[in-house]
Order: structure tokens, then C-alpha cells, then sequence
């Protein structure tokens, strides 16, 4: 059974950082693509970040410079590292596996605001 779990989300003040944590389980996690997406109130998921079985990663416009995608294959967690945060980061983030055995899964998000 594939499972994903996210941490570490918060409140935050403009320009402060957070870290978050996606704990995966079911899969063979060394192989396959991880990704991380947001969703803002009234908007559409989107994609933050992913990074492939050979740590190559990928980054929204948006939080280029800002934010760092990284994976430890021996813990089966994936992190997203957040600095220089802005009012427009605020959302819910998710984990997220995609198109695993003609499918996609989701963690159950996880709530950052960045607000003084």
C-alpha cells in the first residue's frame, strides 16, 4: 500500500524559512520521481518541485533560488526546503508520486502561511 506523509508546515513571517518532510512507504522509493505541489485557496494545484531517481531536479519559476528539493533513499523521505518565503508561498503542500502503476498519489498536505 503506497503512502505518503507530509510534515512540517507552519506560520512563518516573510523571509523566514521552513522545512518540509515527505515519508514515503509501499514503494521502491530509490527509483522513482518525487515531487512536491501547492495549492492556494481558490487556485489550482500546481508544481513546486521534483526530483528524479538520480537526484536531478526541477523547480516552478516562482521559487527558483528559494526553495531546495532533496531526497534521502535510505530514510524514503523526500524534503523541500524553503527560504526567503513570501505571502504568495501561503498554501497547502502536498507529496506527491505520479503516474505510479497508472495512477497518482497524494499525501494528506500539509498547511504554510507566511504572514507578519
Amino acid at each position: 500500500q503506497v503512502r505518503l506523509v507530509e510534515s512540517g508546515g507552519g506560520l512563518v513571517q516573510p523571509g523566514g524559512s521552513l522545512r518540509l518532510s515527505c515519508k514515503a512507504s509501499g514503494i521502491n522509493f530509490r527509483i522513482n520521481t518525487l515531487s512536491w505541489f501547492r495549492q492556494a485557496p481558490g487556485k489550482e494545484r500546481e508544481l513546486v518541485a521534483d526530483i528524479t531517481s538520480g537526484h536531478n531536479s526541477n523547480y516552478a519559476d516562482a521559487v527558483k533560488g528559494r526553495f531546495t528539493i532533496s531526497r534521502d533513499n535510505v530514510k524514503n523521505t523526500v524534503f523541500l526546503q524553503m527560504d526567503s518565503l513570501k505571502p504568495d508561498d501561503t498554501a497547502v503542500y502536498y507529496c506527491g508520486l505520479l503516474n505510479f502503476r497508472s495512477r497518482d498519489y497524494w499525501g494528506q498536505g500539509t498547511q504554510v502561511t507566511v504572514s507578519s
